[in-house]
């Protein structure tokens, strides 16, 4: 689940936010990420089995049920389910942020049917014996728009390019600045405002990630440090976004579609560890 940084529309902040050291986060033992590895491959199923089931016909609130059964049945339980932070008037009411079309994140997952051609964006998390998991991913129900795949594959790229910086000695900013070049390199829009973030006992710890920034600046990644990163990209290149009634559906400001790609990745002295994966 993505990060917001301050209500605001303007993409200036998250920009900046690399310039600054972020607070410094905690260190995870080896122990420590081997659970958050198992709580990761918990998430991994759900959107895995997810995805298979989301097809013309089915609801946004089936798709919940169904991944809220499968992280249960894991041993764990849901990450997002009545997570009330302070800037949402109520507690989030699903499993999974269940996102179509234009809505970028933190869809909430109801009786909506999917339709043929819906790009949806489903963020996901879990928590095993105290330690949590967090990972997204965009798909096409039916008919593929071929400029929605372009979308969705361009936001992997990103995040891609992403875990490729989370390396020992590389900074925030590296991390931020790799995210950013390879989303606008395609002309795609960043959501304004919203990043990755740390992650271990809960789902949101320093430090902040974000998705674009000056490289070399920032917090130095130490081998023990977890962050979930997830870029998303906008298709029609703007970065603004407006807020519905609900408090937590995100849309893009122009109407145009957006996707959600997320890992949980653990610094180690070897590389990058993806946590989120079966």
């Amino acid at each position: 689940m993505g990060r917001r940084s301050r209500t605001v529309v303007s993409n200036r902040a998250a920009r900046a936010a690399g310039e600054s050291a972020p607070r410094r986060a905690g260190l995870k033992s080896d122990a420590e990420i081997e659970m958050m590895s198992h709580a990761g491959r918990i998430v991994a199923l759900a959107l895995q089995t997810v995805r298979e089931q989301a097809t013309v016909g089915t609801t946004l609130g089936e798709l919940d049920e169904l991944a809220e059964s499968v992280i249960c049945e894991g041993g764990a339980a849901p990450l997002f389910k009545n997570y009330h932070p302070r800037w949402s008037p109520t507690p989030f009411p699903g499993t999974i942020c269940a996102s179509v079309n234009d809505v970028v994140v933190h869809g909430i997952p109801n009786g909506q049917a999917l339709v043929d051609g819906d790009l949806v964006s489903v963020d996901c998390g879990a928590r095993y014996q105290g330690w949590c998991g967090d990972a997204a991913v965009s798909f096409i129900v039916g008919t593929v728009d071929p400029a929605d795949q372009l979308l969705i594959e361009a936001t992997e790229r990103a995040l891609a390019a992403g875990i490729e910086a989370t390396e020992p000695g590389n900074t925030m900013g590296d991390i931020a600045h790799a995210i950013g070049r390879s989303a606008r390199a395609g002309g795609y829009g960043l959501l304004a405002n919203h990043g990755g973030h740390g992650i271990g006992r809960e789902m949101h710890e320093p430090p902040s990630v974000p998705n674009e920034g000056p490289a070399g600046r920032g917090l130095l990644l130490q081998p023990g440090l977890v962050i979930a990163l997830e870029p998303m990209l906008i298709a029609g290149g703007g970065d603004d976004y407006i807020v519905d009634a609900d408090g937590w559906t995100i849309r893009t400001a122009d109407g145009t579609r957006a996707a959600h790609a997320e890992h949980t990745i653990a610094v180690t002295a070897a590389g990058p560890r993806i946590l989120t994966l079966l």
